[in-house]
């Protein structure tokens, strides 16, 4: 993290002895830019929109200034909420809210609040009615349904309002919650907005939000793009001079070998491996370790379906890690901070839509001798029906996540090769998905596994093997009622009109019949007169009345 000259004790208007000493125990002296240019402006009462990329110190850049704040207020009743830090996901909120705990324990009466989902909703509102919030610290969703559900909480005198990562705040879809908090806060207050990047979302966002508010955009030092200094061009890219990204390009079916090639050959480095779906994370989390060349490795699985406390769990255990893997979804795309991670890897077409944004990227080659794999992971599915289901559970998620990603320029749909991707996947057999029958989508390059009953392949587990065969003789006995239910429909449906005759008065008895006898014989004398026309003859006439019985022997 690159650092100014500027001291945070140097800073104007000064910040306060007791945040100063936190400072200095937390091992920090010099502001980075992005907190020499922003702390000053919100401590001075300024509404600020700040731009500045993941890891340029922005936590602390408005956490200080949010400590300061309430520091002027007066002692706040336990139900008075001063201010509100808003992020995109459970583990960022959590950051922040570790990250300010020292800061905000300089507070005597200040109580702040982590609110964040995968809790039960309830114990966050009984904890708030017992103890109070002065500071709310989570993700949209659970802040407003906290805000839908209690009326306790008073919002009339609140100070500041801090939206962090607000371009993956809307890019989530929070804008209905986030719109909903907003409207329910005073106008006169001080609002800070933090973004890697500005969108148009974000812009708007601003304008709705923020009174007159200040720009803040802090760059990296970053590469010059490539060609640029030979033309005289002096365009810089968005990468940091640090960072060097590398891509690869290769089949559908190969992307699993190069995946375990990189993560053998960097097994001293961090590495994070970013996978579209929270299935996919868990296949490849199931797979992975099984493969022989992976063994020895350290990999933990992280996505957004996992119960708060294992999300929690694995975070903190990647974080401690000197060396190992963290598959996960992009619920750890940005904002954390996680030291010494390596490798990021992407589709091809997202190289080009990188190039557009300046980010510079230089082509890797795919290893020849990456390992072949793919027979080990259907030698594990075909020994435990948890990896089976798995692998097609993340294929048919993949698939699915493509076809309805927002930006179909990187994810083109119809250029999806099902046949190599099932085969990158080990899978057995390609599953039957509708997606697959309805498009003309390329099955080329996919090999089933040949005299295979998928349904006689168990778990390991013995448990739920023992659960599984209960469920198939639960389901062979329904189906087996049901074709009997099927068999003896029509004999019911005699008997049944037969009990309703019998059910019925024999005046109501005499009516039917009556109507029935009238039909038959208007029936038959229709067909009399097609007899006397010709248009039948008398061996007709008689099938027809049901008296062929009654015809002379021929």
């Amino acid at each position: 993290m690159a650092l100014t000259s500027s001291r945070f004790s140097d800073l104007e208007p000064s910040l306060s002895a007791p945040v100063l000493e936190a400072l200095t125990n937390s091992g920090f002296e010099y502001c980075t830019p992005v907190q020499a240019a922003t702390i000053p402006l919100l401590c001075s009462y300024k509404d600020v929109t700040v731009d500045a990329a993941t890891g340029s110190g922005k936590t602390l850049a408005f956490v200080l200034p949010l400590v300061e704040i309430l520091r002027r207020s007066s002692n706040p009743k336990p139900h008075k909420v001063m201010g509100i830090i808003i992020s995109p996901t459970r583990e960022l909120s959590s950051q922040i809210f570790h990250v300010a705990q020292p800061f905000i324990s300089t507070l005597a009466n200040v109580r702040p609040m982590l609110l964040v989902g995968g809790l039960e909703v309830k114990a966050d509102i009984r904890k708030i009615e017992e103890e109070g919030a002065n500071l709310l610290i989570g993700t949209p969703g659970r802040l407003y349904d906290i805000m839908e559900r209690m009326d306790i909480l008073d919002f009339r005198d609140l100070e500041i309002l801090i939206l962090d990562e607000a371009d993956r705040l809307l890019g989530m879809g929070f804008e209905k919650q986030l719109n909903s908090i907003i409207t329910r806060l005073p106008k006169l207050r001080r609002t800070g907005l933090f973004s890697a990047t500005q969108t148009e979302a974000v812009e708007e966002l601003s304008k709705a939000g923020l009174r007159n508010p200040v720009r803040v955009e802090v760059r990296a030092e970053a590469k010059q793009l490539s060609g640029s200094a030979s033309s005289g061009n002096s365009t810089s890219s968005k990468t940091p001079s640090g960072l060097h990204i590398e891509y690869l390009v290769c089949e559908a079916d190969k992307k699993s070998s190069q995946l375990v090639h990189l993560l053998t050959k960097n097994k001293s480095k961090k590495t994070i491996v970013y996978f579209m779906t929270c299935a996919c994370v868990d296949y490849w989390g199931t797979v992975l370790p099984r493969l022989s060349c992976l063994k020895s490795f350290s990999l933990i699985s992280l996505h957004g379906k996992m119960k708060q406390s294992a999300r929690e769990k694995a975070l903190a255990s990647f974080t401690s890690l000197s060396r190992g893997i963290l598959l996960c979804t992009d619920v750890a795309a940005r904002g954390l901070d996680i030291a010494g991670v390596d490798y990021i890897i992407q589709e091809e077409a997202y190289v080009e839509f990188l190039r557009i944004k300046n980010v510079f990227l230089e082509e890797g080659e795919c290893a020849s001798e990456a390992p072949a794999i793919i027979d080990e992971i259907r030698s594990a599915a075909k020994k435990d029906r948890d990896v089976l289901e798995k692998g097609l559970r993340a294929f048919v998620s993949y698939i699915r996540a493509y076809k309805e990603h927002n930006c179909s320029y990187i994810l083109r749909w119809k250029e999806l090769e099902i046949g190599k991707l099932g085969m990158g996947y080990g899978l057995l057999q390609l599953p039957a998905v509708p997606d697959v029958k309805h498009h003309s989508l390329s099955l080329k390059g996919f090999t089933p596994v040949e005299d295979i009953n998928l349904e006689e392949i168990k778990y390991k587990d013995k448990s739920r093997e023992k659960q599984r065969k209960k469920n198939l003789q639960a389901k062979k006995a329904a189906m087996a009622q049901q074709q009997e239910q099927k068999r003896q429909r029509p004999k019911k449906e005699a008997n049944s009109t037969a009990t309703a005759m019998r059910k019925k008065t024999a005046k109501q008895r005499r009516a039917t019949q009556f109507v029935e006898d009238e039909d038959e014989i208007t029936r038959e004398y229709r067909l009399l007169k097609k007899l006397k026309k010709g248009a039948i003859n008398e061996n007709e006439f008689a099938k027809l009345t049901g008296t062929e019985d009654l015809l002379p022997d021929t």
